[in-house]
Formats: C-alpha cells, sequence, structure tokens
C-alpha cells in the first residue's frame, strides 16, 4: 500500500517539532538533531521535516512503497508520463537506505518514489565516514544544503535503465 510523502525544509526544527506535534496529535516516530518524521495512518502518509540549508518550505512530495513490486509498478508510471528519471539503489538519506525513482514534474517540483530497506544512523554521507572516520554530527554539518534530498532539475533527473547511473545523486 502507498503512503504519501512530504518533505518540508524548516528553519527552526524544535519549533516545527512542537507545530506538527500539536497538528498531528501525535510525536514523531523519529526525531534527530537535524530532522524528524511522522509515519501518519490518518491521514496515510510520511511526514518528514528536515532544518538543513537556507531553503525552507516543501523540499519534495512523493509516494513511499512496502516492496519492490510496487515499486517497478510506480517505475513504470512514472515512465508512461515521460518523466526523466533519477535511479538509486541502496540510497543512504534521511535516516534510511532505499531504492528510490526521482523525477521533477512539470513545475520543476521534486517527487520521490521509494521503498526503504531499513534504517542508518546518520541523514547521508556514509561515503565521508568510512574515509575520514569523522562523527556522524561533523558529516552532517558539513553535507551541502541541499545535497539530500531532491535532485536539482528535471533536466539533471535523466537515467539510462542499462547505466543505472544517475546524474544527478541524492545523498553523495
Amino acid at each position: 500500500m502507498k503512503r504519501f510523502h512530504v518533505h518540508v525544509g524548516v528553519a527552526d526544527l524544535a519549533d516545527s517539532i512542537r507545530f506538527y506535534s500539536s497538528l498531528f496529535n501525535v510525536e514523531p516516530s523519529v526525531t534527530k538533531s537535524d530532522y524528524a518524521k511522522w509515519m501518519l495512518d490518518d491521514p496515510r502518509i510520511n511526514f518528514a521535516i528536515s532544518q538543513r540549508g537556507d531553503r525552507h518550505g516543501v523540499n519534495h512530495l512523493g509516494m513511499q512503497v512496502d516492496s519492490d513490486e510496487e515499486l517497478h509498478t510506480m517505475h513504470a508510471q512514472l515512465a508512461a508520463a515521460d518523466a526523466g528519471m533519477t535511479t538509486e539503489t541502496s540510497a543512504n538519506c534521511c535516516y534510511a537506505k532505499s531504492d528510490k525513482y526521482w523525477t521533477t514534474d512539470p513545475q520543476g517540483l521534486a517527487w520521490e518514489t521509494f521503498h526503504s530497506l531499513g534504517t542508518i544512523p546518520f541523514f547521508g554521507a556514509e561515503r565521508e565516514a568510512a574515509q575520514d572516520n569523522a562523527s556522524i554530527e561533523d558529516l552532517n554539518a558539513r553535507a551541502e544544503p541541499g545535497a539530500c534530498c531532491a535532485p536539482s532539475a528535471r533536466s539533471d533527473a535523466v537515467v539510462t535503465e542499462a547505466s543505472n547511473e544517475a546524474v544527478a545523486r541524492c545523498c553523495v
């Protein structure tokens, strides 16, 4: 079953957690120093906020699916919409490992379709961690604003199925 996903960049994480916890009448299911997420069933939504960079407001929208089969079905629907896509397998982003397809709508709004494979202890910088043994907090502080989550532009988000290489990458 699909779950609608909204990711919003916020200026003040603590104030936003208080606001959305009151709005949803429940505390977040995940809280980190720069991120919070509510997995709601009514309405069925994965609502995430993060305090990363200067960009505030809607970062991207998406559809979270429960299986690889649903993810491949969504891929076919995006292909039928003639949308350029970025494919990411085993992407580390937003404290989760996921397989993803990224596209942008005609207005330039990023859409993510993903199947979460598990949780990870950092926002999305594991390559640097392995290379320089930096702390997770240091890595997240050094991350380029906007590096996670959405690709930058529709024209940059085209990937060939044969190469499976994304031109615009999330969380690298």
